[in-house]
């Protein structure tokens, strides 16, 4: 039986300047389904939610909500209508409690006070009534990236929403969250939910999804029943060609050992354990992939090496030189480059502009420099050629990183750290945020710097980017790497265990 429509887009146009952002996007959401909408970064689906949603007014069409005309003057106008948008960077004070975060701005009161009794008791029983597990007195601060998100959903829930609009929820979960997350939207759908999923990733969509939405170039260009599609169909009209889902590449041929990692232990400032006795080595051609369950001490391990973090022990060898204590600076001019996990805390000044944002780390020498002042002709020639070789949208240099997606950010970041050119890089979630088309491009790019004779050390928690992209796979788990396996014969469900510590292979992982 056909479900009736919850909301309907009909030709609506969005523009920024002279950018057509959405051009007479028109889409139709069944209710009591989950409808993703999916599209290359800077395709306009986030765009198009967040017209939607009230934080942008449209420059012509309409929307529709159950059948009768709406036009959201702010996101409280939608909240009110039955609307919780859940964005991919969250909107939570790390200060507050979960149960603060959740009435933030909505503060039922008993006379002049807020009445923190009858909230935390609706909060337990949308808990139970969703089977959705949340402490009311947790610090958000100290909750995981999955939990946060579940206090987000709750966040909607509690103020009424029945459409709920997920932007790129999964971008930083690990896989068990990832299916956590998953059993929510399914239950929720259950209850009478309607729920809109803006991604990118081809595998969740098909697992997840009713209806799919594709867009490309701010236009809508198919809808299609989920059950009646594939990865390499979707693929196909996101990028507008054939898009190559696997990697492809040749044995590798390493050669001199660049990166030598002997005994790294690290405490905290809490004095728990981040880093113990970590060892192993990177060659120059070759590509050494660390998996792991996000929180094992992969972060801590690439910063060690990047000179952000000083371990308590060990020793870090580049090229047969100690370069423990050195600053990142000096670390980079060595030839070491670093993609870090968190491109807002770590790789991007969001309020500078994409030329700024290119010369960062290298700002104080050449090319970027000449007779001690910054070149502007030269870095704005490279700036447009970085914009155009890594398909960063909108290519415009003026613009502030800020206002890039996520996806578009990554490429800018991947764009600047490859061209450093380094003889070492450091990678952490290369394609976070990112979409096929340029995850096809990052991982030609990482084989490319591969074959070139340049040492990759690669964190990620895809577990399907580092077994296609490594030539040799270590496994951390609890800040120790507990084996090393060859990915081309190892099992998914092998390297499972080993990143739970329920097994561990047979031999160190000290290198090859």
């Amino acid at each position: 039986m056909a479900h009736p429509v919850a909301v309907e887009m009909r030709g609506v146009t969005k523009r920024f300047g002279a950018l057509v952002a959405n051009d007479a996007v028109t889409l139709k959401i069944a209710t009591q389904t989950i409808h993703a909408v999916i599209g290359e970064n800077g395709a306009g689906k986030s765009t198009a939610m967040n017209v939607l949603y009230g934080l942008y007014q449209p420059d012509a069409g309409e929307i529709f909500l159950h059948g009768q005309s709406v036009r959201f003057a702010s996101p409280r106008d939608a909240i009110a209508a039955g609307l919780g948008m859940v964005h991919q960077h969250f909107m939570l004070v790390p200060t507050l409690t979960v149960l603060e975060n959740i009435v933030l701005g909505a503060e039922p009161r008993a006379g002049l006070m807020v009445d923190y009794t009858g909230a935390r008791q609706t909060l337990l029983d949308l808990c139970e009534r969703y089977k959705l597990r949340a402490n009311p007195d947790a610090l958000i601060g100290d909750l995981s990236v999955g939990e946060q998100q579940r206090v987000e959903i709750l966040k909607t829930l509690y103020r009424g929403a029945e459409v709920l609009i997920l932007d790129e929820p999964t971008a930083v979960l690990t896989p068990p969250e990832v299916e956590e997350l998953f059993a929510v939207l399914r239950a929720l759908r259950k209850q009478g939910k309607t729920i809109i999923i803006i991604t990118h990733k081809l595998a969740e969509v098909l697992a997840i999804s009713d209806r799919v939405t594709v867009m490309r170039d701010g236009r809508v260009v198919d809808e299609v029943e989920t059950h009646q599609t594939s990865a390499e169909d979707l693929a196909r009209l996101m990028v507008g060609r054939e898009v190559l889902l696997r990697v492809e590449k040749t044995p590798a041929h390493p050669q001199d050992t660049l990166l030598e990692v002997s005994r790294l232990s690290l405490m905290k400032a809490s004095g728990a354990r981040a880093l113990e006795d970590v060892s192993f080595n990177v060659r120059a051609g070759e590509i050494v992939g660390i998996a792991g369950v996000e929180g094992n001490g992969q972060s801590e391990l690439v910063e060690c090496l990047a000179g952000l973090l000083k371990p308590t022990s060990g020793d870090i060898r580049f090229s047969g030189k100690s370069i423990i204590g050195q600053s990142p600076r000096s670390i980079r001019a060595l030839g070491v480059a670093h993609i870090p996990e968190d491109r807002h805390k770590r790789a991007l000044l969001l309020d500078f502009d994409l030329s700024d944002n290119t010369i960062l780390g290298d700002h104080y020498r050449p090319p970027a420099v000449r007779f001690g002042f910054l070149d502007r002709p030269t870095i704005d020639r490279r700036t447009d050629a970085l914009l155009r070789d890594f398909d960063v949208r909108p290519p415009q240099r003026q613009a502030l990183s800020r206002s890039l997606s996520g996806g578009n950010q990554q490429k800018l970041v991947v764009g600047r750290e490859f061209e450093l050119p380094p003889r070492l890089l450091l990678v952490s979630q290369p394609t976070r945020g990112v979409d096929i088309g340029a995850i096809e491009f990052i991982h030609r790019k990482l084989i490319a710097l591969r074959d070139a004779g340049v040492g990759i050390l690669l964190v990620s928690a895809e577990l399907e980017e580092v077994l296609s992209l490594s030539d040799r796979l270590l496994v951390m788990y609890d800040g120790r790497i507990v084996g090393e396996t060859d990915p081309a014969t190892a099992s998914q469900s092998e390297l499972g265990l080993m990143m739970t510590g329920a097994t561990k292979t047979s031999h160190a992982a000290r290198g090859a």
